[in-house]
């Protein structure tokens, strides 16, 4: 069977949101839409969001490293999301895999997101239905695109490469190749959902900069004669102290 999932490059990521731009911009304007934003600007906002990327700080000081985690849907192998849905409007695609929701079936009674170990179900506060990743379902099956066109927003739109995308059950996929390469792995295995979608670990850089490597170059612009004078007059002149 065909399980199509993302497989995220940690060590690449740089954390600029691309993916969660363009994940809400396609997924309002698709099938999946529209995705509300209740009291955006408000003291308490909140939002419908496919994809977020979670930031933080691992390591003691001084030697910290700043991580960007992008999550979303990992569409499992064994979704516990799926059983606990009272009239069967999670279910799981045997062509692809996806796990998507029906909205007219959805009757916004949160079980799915209580039964998710990852979060990643959302409550459309407008609408009142689950909403989450649909892996871009009507742009990856769309024959009118360009094959390669044909793979979920956020992959499309990250500036890094950061998402591959493809069928993690085809060994010779680009996604399978990257896990078996790469040492992907899956976000929390002890819940045993079997996560469809991988991660690619951070790795360290080897490469080291020698002293007698590093050159020091002149400002440009005074070489050209084109440095901007240092000019302290004016409404503040006096105030300074040159």
């Amino acid at each position: 069977m065909t399980q199509l999932a993302l497989v995220i490059d940690l060590n690449v990521c740089v954390g600029c949101h691309a993916c969660v731009t363009s994940c809400k911009q396609w997924n309002t304007s698709g099938s999946a839409g529209p995705l509300v934003d209740e009291h955006a600007y408000g003291a308490d906002p909140t939002g419908t969001f496919f994809n977020r990327v979670q930031t933080f700080e691992v390591g003691e000081f001084p030697n910290t490293q700043t991580v960007h985690f992008p999550k979303s849907c990992l569409h499992c192998e064994d979704p516990p999301c799926v059983p606990v849905c009272p009239t069967g409007a999670s279910y799981k695609r045997k062509a692809d895999g996806i796990v998507l929701v029906d909205y007219d079936k959805c009757i916004g009674c949160n079980y799915c997101s209580w039964a998710c170990p990852y979060g990643v179900r959302e409550l459309d506060e407008q609408r009142k239905v689950m909403t989450k990743c649909t892996l871009c379902v009507d742009r990856v099956h769309d024959q009118a695109l360009p094959a390669a066109e044909r793979k979920p927003a956020c992959v499309m739109a990250c500036p890094t490469n950061a998402r591959l995308f493809g069928d993690v059950h085809d060994p010779e996929s680009v996604v399978s190749v990257a896990i078996r390469e790469r040492g992907g792995y899956t976000l929390m295995p002890e819940a045993g959902t079997s996560p469809a979608n991988h991660y690619l670990p951070r790795r360290k850089n080897d490469n080291r900069i020698h002293a007698e490597q590093l050159v020091r170059e002149d400002n440009p612009l005074r070489v050209e004669g084109r440095e901007p004078a240092q000019d302290y007059g004016g409404p503040l002149g006096a105030d300074w102290e040159h």
